[in-house]
């Protein structure tokens, strides 16, 4: 099981490549979502506009440290060179751009690299026109982001923000939220039945179900609790519901008989 030490290590070996970058502020925000992942390096290969002011605002206090350790290349050869597995984003397609996978498809390849040490490296293209084809023959892979047609083109930090998000997901025994981190176990079989059975005499006394046949119009509620997955809390919750709605009814017939 590796912890979160071990994990934040295979991220470190995944290089972010931003290639000929136009806006400073982009480089800020790639900086802010590799912080989020497990502080990936950022480096930059031929960078166009390369200001540290005016990234630095868009990284926050989480990105700085990738900003203040960035590493700054003439090519794209230099940025990936001890890597032994480089991907490249397109938004384009055809031509030479063929076998794109999506992130989805490519992240456990990636994973699987970096948790045996492996240095990779994901290239992310210009602003205005994206990676060249040059740029694409240091690839040994072509990922695109599945987009609604009329509006391909991502911002070049949330492109970053995706891959990282993808890889940081394929590794092995990365964190994973509990969908139910605070609630009790599942009920058994034999709590249901005795739910189910109080709250059909629940029902049966305040006249919402018939006693001649309350099976047959309690199963919706059944079906709707089974779905629901039902966990031990709840049912202690239903169980109080149906005491007190016992004790008011209890309480009614003895007004009826008091002649109240």
């Amino acid at each position: 099981m590796k912890n979160a030490a071990d994990i934040a290590r295979m991220m470190q070996n995944l290089r972010i490549v931003l290639v000929q970058t136009n806006f400073p502020e982009n480089i800020g925000m790639a900086a802010r979502a590799s912080s989020n992942f497990g502080h990936s390096p950022l480096f930059l290969a031929e960078p166009r506009r390369w200001n540290y002011e005016k990234a630095l605002p868009l990284a926050t206090s989480q990105g700085q440290p990738l900003l203040d350790s960035i590493t700054v290349t003439d090519s794209v050869k230099d940025a990936v060179a001890p890597c032994t597995f480089v991907v490249g984003t397109t938004a384009r397609t055809g031509g030479a751009r063929q076998q794109i996978l999506m992130p989805r498809q490519v992240a456990p390849e990636i994973a699987e690299r970096l948790a045996q040490g492996e240095q990779v490296a994901i290239l992310f293209g210009p602003e205005d026109r994206g990676l060249s084809n040059e740029h694409l023959e240091n690839c040994n892979r072509l990922v695109t982001v599945p987009t609604a047609p009329d509006a391909s083109s991502l911002n070049l930090a949330q492109a970053v923000l995706l891959m990282m998000y993808e890889c940081y997901l394929a590794l092995p025994d990365t964190a994973r939220i509990d969908s139910h981190p605070s609630l009790s176990r599942r009920v058994t079989s034999e709590e249901r039945d005795v739910l189910f059975r109080t709250l059909k005499e629940t029902l049966m006394d305040i006249n919402t179900l018939p006693r001649d046949n309350p099976d047959h119009f309690f199963l919706p509620l059944a079906r709707f609790f089974d779905r629901a997955d039902l966990r031990r809390h709840e049912m202690d919750i239903f169980m109080g519901i149906c005491r007190q709605m016992a004790r008011l009814s209890a309480l009614a017939d003895e007004k009826k008989k008091s002649g109240e």
